[in-house]
């Protein structure tokens, strides 16, 4: 009998058509009600991604998982409520969704507790008519080079990791046993089989300082073993992530997918070869596209990839390429009532670390011991966020000014990385019509040193942002186009975000496993 490894994880939904991942431990076919697909192959790997379509709008409908005819889902004797596909209803007013980044698994418990399996099991707890519309997972989803201690044991079982990469993963069937990890937590599971997820990647799902800067590629080029990091990385996230933040009709027009899924063949090379390109050719019109829209109602949520797609040989710095950053610009305009710009790095930081950053930009950029410094500190201390790609972050505050000028009644930057919590609030000059905040959630289950606390803090005095500031001009960087200062916040420790839109007004809410909830109106 064929077994269900890892799933069922519900993505995409929308009014009338639903999506289901699976990964099985051999090739079958899976159902879902009256919808089935065959497994694809990947280096021994079998997935599935089941498509429902002809839905009934505004329903909630329990499912089973079924693999060649036998259920596997839901397991016997689970103490969870049944995984339910529940459609979106159109004209709904109310919608919620749950955000954050950056879970390491359960195993290391010195990390506190783990704000989503926290969540799940509060959830489970209510009716379901609050349970939330959708959940955003902003980031490191897996950590590829901060290991736990039983996957450096079983990393040992399969190699020398005296040798590099070390206790860091190496491949593409070392990248499936840290998804199996992160996500097997029972709690975890049911919470990823009943809420519609989507996700985006960041640094430590790929390794630290990913893409940093074109001195970073450099080094990693130069080394022996990161090709095929790469290409594991890439070709993992692909399956066990960017699928499922597809909808139907884009399945439908993908010809990578629609090549896998009917190949009938193992497809590693194939997704080898996609990979490379990928890693290759960073500009949306020339390579892959990893940002996507997805459309809830009167809510819109564009989620930005700020870490694949950046543009860094020569001489270049932007965030995003140009086609895009144009086809960004395309999807944040349009009727809405909130629109929410999900990047996994923070849009606007602490005013004085986002100066600061700029400036080293600068100083980057200048030849000799100068230069060759402010890179190292770059990559020392992570000044890569937005600010560190000044250019891409004005760019990206025009457009935000311009849609919040355009008809909705909020436009939020939801983010993460940064391992703790704030709300910030923009200004424009001569105002916007919509309210503007920065709503930053970090982390679900990893930690801050005590004194990236205390500058964090720091970072939002006037003291040192005056300082920044004055720094920042020396060196050439123009004022900004905004002003921005922390309405909730700085907040530490694992945590999970809501924002709850009701019509024209959104409400979001920090909750922390160990503390009462903390409401943040926003309009």
């Amino acid at each position: 009998m064929t077994e269900l490894l890892l799933g069922p994880l519900l993505r995409h939904v929308d009014a009338t058509s639903a999506t289901i991942w699976v990964e099985t431990d051999g090739p079958c076919e899976v159902r879902v009600g009256d919808a089935a697909a065959r497994t694809f192959e990947v280096a021994g790997h079998h997935y599935a991604l089941v498509v429902l379509t002809g839905l009934a709008p505004g329903r909630s409908t329990p499912y089973e998982v079924r693999l060649d005819g036998d259920v596997v889902w839901p397991e016997p004797d689970a103490d969870l409520p049944p995984s339910r596909i529940r459609t979106l209803r159109p004209g709904d007013p109310r919608f919620r969704l749950v955000f954050g980044s950056c879970r390491k698994p359960r195993e290391q418990d010195a990390l506190g507790p783990d704000a989503l399996a926290a969540y799940a099991h509060r959830m489970a707890a209510l009716d379901e008519a609050e349970w939330p519309e959708s959940l955003l997972l902003l980031g490191d989803q897996v950590y590829a080079d901060e290991t736990t201690d039983a996957t450096r044991e079983w990393l040992a079982t399969r190699r020398d990791t005296s040798r590099p990469p070390g206790n860091e993963v190496a491949d593409f069937e070392e990248y499936c046993h840290l998804y199996f990890e992160a996500w097997c937590d029972p709690a975890v599971r049911w919470l990823l089989s009943t809420v519609p997820t989507s996700m985006i990647f960041d640094d430590h799902d790929v390794r630290d300082d990913w893409n940093t800067s074109q001195a970073w590629r450099e080094k990693m080029a130069r080394t022996s073993w990161w090709p095929e990091r790469i290409r594991g990385a890439l070709v993992s996230y692909w399956v066990y992530q960017h699928l499922g933040n597809l909808g139907t009709a884009e399945l439908a027009e993908d010809d990578l997918y629609q090549r896998v899924i009917k190949s009938g063949t193992d497809n590693a090379g194939l997704l080898r070869e996609f990979a490379d390109r990928a890693d290759r050719e960073a500009d949306g019109a020339k390579g892959t596209r990893w940002s996507y829209r997805r459309d809830f109602g009167p809510v819109r949520l564009l989620v930005i990839d700020s870490r694949a797609g950046r543009i860094l040989e020569g001489g270049q710095r932007s965030m995003i390429g140009e086609e895009e950053f144009r086809w960004i610009e395309q999807q944040a305009s349009g009727e809405c009532d909130h629109l929410l710009i999900g990047t996994s790095l923070p849009w606007l930081l602490p005013t004085a670390l986002s100066a600061a950053q700029s400036v080293n930009e600068r100083l980057c950029a200048r030849p000799g011991l100068a230069g060759r410094v402010s890179e190292w500190l770059r990559q020392l201390v992570d000044l890569e966020h937005w600010p560190a790609f000044r250019a891409s972050f004005e760019r990206l505050a025009t457009l935000i000014a311009r849609v919040a000028d355009d008809g909705p009644a909020s436009v939020s930057v939801l983010s993460g990385d940064v391992h703790h919590a704030y709300v910030a609030r923009a200004e424009f000059p001569g105002g916007t019509a919509a309210p503007v905040h920065q709503l930053t959630c970090s982390p679900v289950h990893n930690t801050v040193p005590w004194y990236m606390n205390r500058l964090f803090r720091a970072g939002w005095s006037r003291p040192l942002t005056r300082a920044s500031e004055w720094l920042a001009r020396r060196t050439g960087v123009r004022q900004a186009p905004l002003s921005w200062h922390c309405v909730s916040g700085p907040h530490f420790g694992n945590a999970v975000m809501t924002l709850d839109v009701d019509g024209r007004t959104a409400t979001a809410t920090l909750l922390r496993p160990d503390a009462d909830e903390e409401p943040i109106r926003l309009v």
